[in-house]
Formats: structure tokens, sequence, C-alpha cells
């Protein structure tokens, strides 16, 4: 399904030489100060913390948004790149999950940041305020749709696309910070709670999808017999 804005692509790191040691460098001082000191920091700090000049720095990352775009997909790699063979719906969605709820926990502080930055420079859209590149999120989207691929010939379209977005709000750093913030669970209750939640979707989408299916099959009956 189509997004109404564009994801935030990450830099294209460089392969070779000093310019792919320097990208690594940034990058690797800009993960250790989100998880260590739990601030999203600007280029200029990374720069100074990394002892490169800011010039240079932003060469490679020229916002904050395209430095966490990067710190993220770094996170996220392996999750992102799944192109699983699962061919059951629901053992491939709870593939995902199983893969990617131990990366949250890995990298909740950056995942944290990612969603802390999406919503302050929201907020600074919205009063015009906002100088930088935006920071877009919503890769979950793609990834999501790979993983329901196997369930579409079983779903409607409108029960699909439900059983999408639903998902959605289940699969991403969302979960850990109302569970672990509120309820005070440790990271593996969190993991079995999303994975329930998921299930009992899927078992709700599967329901709508014979209610649907057995309401339009009664209506062709109605139809034939009506001739």
């Amino acid at each position: 399904m189509p997004l109404k804005h564009r994801l935030s692509a990450p830099p294209i790191p460089p392969t070779r030489g000093v310019k792919a040691s320097t990208f690594k460098l940034l990058l690797a001082t800009a993960m250790e100060i989100i998880q260590q000191d739990g601030h999203i920091p600007s280029v200029a700090e990374v720069a100074v913390r990394s002892k490169i000049s800011r010039a240079t720095a932003y060469r490679y990352f020229g916002s904050r948004s395209a430095l966490l775009t990067a710190v993220i997909d770094s996170s996220l790699g392996p999750v992102r790149t799944l192109a699983s063979e699962t061919a059951d719906g629901r053992a491939r969605v709870r593939e995902l999950f199983l893969l990617t709820f131990p990366r949250f926990k890995e990298f909740e502080p950056q995942l944290r940041a990612s969603a802390q930055l999406s919503l302050e420079q929201w907020a600074l859209e919205r009063a015009g305020l906002l100088e930088e590149e935006p920071y877009r999120r919503g890769h979950r989207v793609r990834i999501l749709e790979h993983a329901l691929e196997p369930l579409r010939p079983d779903l409607p379209k409108v029960v699909h696309d439900r059983l999408h977005h639903a998902l959605s709000v289940i699969y991403g750093i969302e979960p850990h910070v109302i569970l672990k913030d509120i309820w005070g669970l440790p990271d593996r209750e969190v993991e079995r709670t999303a994975l329930w939640m998921a299930d009992a979707l899927i078992d709700a989408a599967l329901r709508d999808a014979r209610k649907l299916n057995e309401k339009q099959a009664r209506k062709k009956q109605r139809a034939r017999k009506s001739e």
C-alpha cells in the first residue's frame, strides 16, 4: 500500500578507504551517544566526539534525520532485508516477530530515539518551525506486506488491509514503550504479548474473511434463485 510520504532513505556508505572508515566511525559514535548518553546527537556533536571536523561530518550526514536514518538502518538491517520462504502466513508473521523483537531489545535506545525525533519534528513541522529534512518512518509497511503475502489469497482486500494496518500498530518500538514503561513488563513478556496479539489479529482476519465469503455466497445463491 502506498505511503502518504516518502520514507527516509539511509545514506549510501562508502565501501573502501578513508571514506568508509570515517563513515563507520561517525555512525558508531552516534550509536554510542544514543546508547550511553540517552539523547539524539547533532551531527556537530558526533563530529566532535569522533575528532573529525564538522565540515567532514556534514558531508556524510547532512542532518540529524540522515544520521538517525543510518543508525536505524544499521540496527534493523537484517529485518529490513528478510526474504522469508515460509509458505504459511501465520508462521511467516511469527518468524518476523521472533527475528525482530530481540533486535528491538538490543537497539531499544536507538529505536526510541527514532520515535522521539519523529514526534519532535511533527510538532515543529505543524508550527512551521522545522529547519531540517524531516525524518520519515514507515518501513514496517513493506516488511509486514512481505510477511502477510501467503495470507493474501485467503483474505478479501478489505480484510487484508485491515490486518496489515492492525499489525503495524504492534510491530515496532511502540509496544515496548507501552508494555515496559507503563506496565513494567520484562522484554520476554513484551515479545510474548506481541506474538499473542499478532495471532489474535490473524484469527480475527480469517474469521472476518469466512463471514464475508459466506455472505457473498448466500447473495449469489439468492440471485440464482431469482433468475
